[in-house]
């Protein structure tokens, strides 16, 4: 079998591509040599960027094979998620793998500021000696207002309050237990502007939040205040901070991000009182490091199957150990419960009772429809497209669970109703130290049957020889018979058979079978691994 292929479109650290191992085959491409770019799309089955890359609808369509975009960084400006999201492409990056290098450089944006320390460079480099003129403040006992107090912001909290400083915030989502575990105290967007020596601001870009530092906001600024900007361009209108800055609003600016990028408007740039640096706080080896090998184990998880939990087009999150075993099965009753379907389904419940109900069980959702939908549709199926699937095919979904399970530590039940009007149901459940997949239930009827590559579904009439029928069809078709086992609720009322076989069956042998003994269900399932 040839080896998947991973697309590397920009420079990556060679600690990304040992992350990836030997399993793949490894090639580079210019990502901004755009026709190059497309003809190696049209084998990739993942693609590694930067930020200069552009993987929008364009490159999607080019990569029929493509299951994974990868972004070795924060930003996903240059990634088409929507696309990604309609071909089934997983879209992931690396989060966390540069928050270290953005606190440490707005650290040293509020040193520079406080010391002026790159103008008195600058002016010794050019043989001015101005100690005067360069004259700074401590930042001991002064105070530090940090606006967003996520991951980041708690990190420059930490290293601030090193320095001796009263740290304040402003975050309308963390709670005050949080704040104080961090030893911050929490104050209105208007106090902390008021209050604050220094201001750090670390929030996402959204329209609520672009521009949210204006000419208002600033004129509440102490005029011996200095505010920084590490996280993106356009928290801090520009024209704004000019007039401040010009003005005598306040005292300084650091800013490592801008509204175009590079700056198309040098006026904030001239300025002797701003400190500015080219977008570098991801620009650290440790950083990068960390993003590729980050999503290298990312692409890894993904081109072998396996649900990313922090993937970003995928509803999830973190998978508990408890709940992780649980998802390839409920991925084979999903393609179960599909193969019993005789008409459209319309709608799903994703029932999970047992010990694991008091865990996120979301992922089993996501499982339960990629199964579903496996073998009734052409194009991949994947964790990413299985909900945009359901929606498409107007199939209502519903995930439900109850800690209470009466006959097994855990039970997940797929019940869905089809456009017929009839429903159908499956059970599954894992058994034993090893963990072996079973189905417990097939539409009401209790069995315990280990999954295998074909299985066979049959209900007809209890009674004598049936099971002699059909063993000698099969067995007059050289096709081995695994397991089997029989369920019925009453003696001569309706028989619930499930066969395991060690090979497929053909079309014309299920005919036979079905018409010798009369079976008002008889139907071939091909379990996917």
């Amino acid at each position: 079998m040839p080896k998947p292929v991973v697309l590397i479109a920009e420079e990556l650290s060679p600690a990304t591509v040992e992350a990836l191992g030997p399993d793949f085959d490894v090639v580079d491409v210019d990502g901004t040599d755009r026709p190059a770019l497309l003809a190696a799309l049209a084998t990739a089955d993942a693609i590694l960027v930067r930020s200069a890359t552009k993987v929008d609808q364009e490159a999607i369509a080019a990569a029929p094979n493509l299951k994974v975009i990868a972004r070795a960084g924060v930003g996903l400006d240059n990634v088409d998620i929507k696309a990604a999201t309609a071909a089934g492409v997983m879209v992931v990056n690396a989060p966390t793998s540069n928050i270290i290098s953005a606190a440490e450089l707005t650290v040293g944006h509020i040193l520079s500021l406080a010391r002026h320390i790159p103008a008195a460079h600058s002016a010794l480099a050019q043989g001015q000696w101005k100690r005067s003129k360069y004259t700074g403040t401590e930042i001991f006992e002064k105070t530090v207002g940090i606006i967003g107090l996520g991951r980041i912001g708690a990190l420059i909290t930490a290293r601030m309050q090193a320095f001796g400083t009263n740290v304040v915030a402003y975050d309308p989502y963390v709670t005050s237990a949080r704040a104080q575990q961090l030893g911050v105290t929490l104050l209105s967007l208007d106090e902390l502007l008021a209050q604050s020596d220094f201001i750090t601001i670390h929030m996402p870009k959204t329209p609520e939040t672009t521009g949210m530092i204006s000419d208002d906001q600033l004129a509440l600024m102490k005029p011996s205040a200095y505010i920084v900007n590490v996280a993106r361009g356009g928290l801090i209108d520009e024209d704004a901070l000019f007039r401040a800055l010009t003005g005598g609003v306040i005292a300084g600016a650091g800013l490592d991000v801008f509204v175009s990028e590079p700056p198309t408007d040098q006026k904030l740039l001239g300025l002797e009182n701003v400190v500015v640096t080219p977008h570098l706080g991801a620009s650290t080896d440790e950083a990068q490091e960390k993003a590729g090998v980050s999503v290298a184990k990312s692409v890894r998880l993904a081109l072998s199957g396996e649900l990313v939990p922090d993937a970003v087009n995928v509803a999830g999150g973190v998978i508990d150990p408890s709940v992780r075993p649980g998802i390839g099965l409920v991925e084979k009753l999903g393609q179960v419960f599909s193969g019993l379907a005789v008409s459209p389904l319309t709608s799903v419940d994703v029932v999970v009772r047992g010990e694991i109900a008091a865990f996120d069980v979301s992922v089993l959702k996501l499982a339960a429809l990629k199964g579903i939908f496996t073998n009734q549709v052409s194009e991949t199926v994947s964790y990413v497209n299985a909900p945009l699937l359901a929606e498409q095919r107007g199939v209502t979904v519903r995930l439900i669970t109850d800690p209470v399970s009466e006959e097994y530590r855990n039970i997940i039940n797929l019940t869905g109703a089809l456009s017929d009007g009839s429903q159908i149901s499956v059970s599954g459940t894992l058994t034993g130290t090893k963990q072996i997949e079973k189905i417990v239930e097939i539409n009401g009827y209790d069995v315990e049957v280990p999954f295998a590559e074909h299985l066979l579904v049959m209900m007809y009439d209890d009674r004598p020889g049936i099971v002699a029928v059909y063993g000698r069809e099969f067995g007059d078709a050289s096709i081995n018979i695994a397991g089997m086992q029989i369920a019925r609720t009453t003696a001569g009322g309706k028989a619930l058979s499930v066969l395991t076989i060690d090979s497929p069956a053909p079309e014309g042998l299920l005919e036979r079978v079905r018409t010798a003994i009369d079976a008002d269900v008889l139907t071939e399932i091909d379990i996917t691994a």
